[in-house]
């Protein structure tokens, strides 16, 4: 028996190797299929950028162009490098606007043309994914020079004014309050358009749109206040939704250093095709991988449509899912920012108590991973007083049980959108807590064969069990009954079908070659 809960080692192995199995048909799913927004990637990094006069992306009407011509299935790099080839130009953009205009056509070509064509998109490509590197690394000299917050948990705000101009200096406010990581909440049903907004924007609702320029204004604005401050801030965006490979490129290219990017997220709570999902995730799991960012895991949104007693399990189900997906596209414990959440019922009997056995077991199952803890929604009922003291026990379970990222609680939850007053008293809840109690993980062990340590082991148990079960079915078929959520979405519907294909025999992709470990 090991660590302060007594698992089992050998049960934690083996809900390690049922999630592997479980997991490894998707992956062989995401193998084999693309979809348009992975080829939208692909071209992001060869260098198109900029939309048509009614805002849509050049590179949705490159890609548009290439699969009215010749399919999905065969990638789209090879038949717009031979016509660039062909019609004697270098800007890809420049390809796109005459695509846009009906002056180009796209051909599958064979031989010496498809050879060539392959070189030079690798070579577009490779540029791109050298520009990821060079942001990776200047993101590694600047943590060196301004040096990390110094305690753990990372405190992670959300802004959300719908207004970038209006965000940043409320994120820069934020940041000189105590905030170490700023997420900018994303305008409700972005995740479900499958193009990527252009520009700077100040029409957000709810949160304000995502895009590259967006990414870039708020990064800058960061580095600002991580000189003025003395440590580096962290950007958070989301990497989610039917433009999930997208946005983990331009995440990449701007040097986000978070991203929201669940494996089911999109699935259970935007109905969005799962073979559409689980392409795009192992897609942008591997640009992610490779800028070194950090991903947001998204397991206690569950437990705002479950109860979070009773499918407690399916939460660690997810966390073995998430963590095997990940593993498998590259990225390293220290970018697994796993989620779960504080959302049992307070007036149920020792709440408190099963919230720690809840989070201790999700840190001991991932030590290494710097696990990302949610406040509570589901039970805010308006009383902000109330609120406020229950923020404060998800802070105290926070620090108990050394979580990595502590998203601050808003006592006005369910009321309004926070103004600025309100995350002031939320950051002062959170630095008491932190200031009076930010060692107590090392002093506080459950008691041998009690309440807590009886209750992770029975999480566990229930862990393996509905593991498998999956395992004798698949992962689709458990994702269609509904055991995730509550939600049932089967593997044949959802939006953003239609942007998926198989691969063809001579399918090419030169951002996947180079990023499963070809020299770049």
């Amino acid at each position: 028996m090991t660590g302060k809960l007594g698992l089992d080692p050998a049960l934690v192995a083996r809900a390690r190797e049922l999630a592997r199995r479980a997991g490894q048909p998707v992956v062989d799913l995401a193998r084999s299929h693309t979809t348009v927004s992975v080829e939208r990637a692909v071209l992001r990094l060869a260098g198109v950028s900029g939309a048509d006069p009614d805002g849509i992306p050049w590179v949705n009407r490159l890609v548009d162009a290439v699969v009215g011509d010749v399919g999905l299935g065969h990638g789209v790099a090879v038949p717009v490098f031979d016509a660039l080839a062909r019609e004697g130009i270098s800007d890809v953009t420049l390809l796109a606007q005459k695509a846009a205009a009906g002056s180009v056509r796209f051909d599958q070509p064979t031989g010496r043309a498809a050879t060539a064509a392959r070189r030079a998109a690798r070579k577009s490509v490779a540029a791109g994914v050298r520009q990821i590197d060079r942001r990776r690394a200047e993101r590694d000299r600047l943590v060196k020079r301004y040096g990390d917050p110094k305690q753990r948990p990372w405190i992670y705000l959300i802004v959300a004014t719908g207004d970038i101009y209006e965000d940043i200096p409320q994120a820069q406010a934020a940041a000189r309050a105590g905030a170490d990581i700023i997420a900018v909440i994303r305008s409700t049903g972005q995740s479900l358009l499958d193009y990527v907004p252009e520009g700077a924007t100040r029409e957000g609702f709810a949160g304000t749109y995502a895009t590259q320029e967006n990414f870039r204004l708020m990064r800058a604005a960061l580095d600002e206040s991580s000189k003025e401050l003395g440590r580096y801030v962290r950007l958070t965006n989301y990497a989610s939704g039917l433009c999930m490979p997208e946005m983990a490129t331009l995440a990449g290219l701007e040097r986000l250093d978070m991203m929201l990017n669940d494996s089911m997220y999109g699935i259970l709570f935007r109905d969005i095709n799962p073979i559409r999902t689980f392409v795009d995730q192992r897609f942008s799991r591997q640009v992610h991988a490779r800028a070194g960012i950090i991903i947001n895991t998204g397991e206690d949104n569950y437990l705002t449509t479950a109860d979070a007693v009773d499918e407690a399990h399916t939460v660690t189900v997810s966390q073995l899912l998430n963590e095997y997906f990940a593993h498998e596209a590259g990225l390293a414990d220290p970018l697994l920012g796993l989620g779960h959440a504080f959302e049992i019922n307070p007036d149920l009997p020792e709440s408190f108590r099963l919230e720690l056995a809840h989070a201790l077991l999700a840190r001991e199952l991932f030590p290494d991973a710097p696990l990302k803890w949610m406040p509570p929604t589901k039970h805010m009922t308006g009383d902000v007083f109330r609120g406020n003291l229950l923020d404060g026990f998800f802070n105290l379970v926070g620090t108990m049980t050394g979580q990595g990222i502590l998203l601050v609680g808003m006592m006005t939850e369910a009321v309004v959108t926070p103004w600025l007053s309100d995350r002031d008293i939320a950051l002062q809840n959170v630095r008491y807590v932190l200031g009076a109690a930010g060692g107590l993980h090392e002093d506080f062990v459950p008691a041998p064969g009690g309440f807590i340590q009886q209750r992770a082991h029975r999480v566990l148990a229930e862990a393996v069990e509905l593991l498998e079960r999956i395992g004798e079915q698949s992962l689709l078929t458990a994702i269609a009954e509904g055991t995730f959520g509550i939600m049932k979405r089967p593997a044949d519907r959802g939006k953003g079908l239609d942007g998926v294909a198989k691969h063809e025999g001579d399918y090419y992709n030169p951002a996947t070659e180079i990023l499963e470990g070809e020299r770049a």
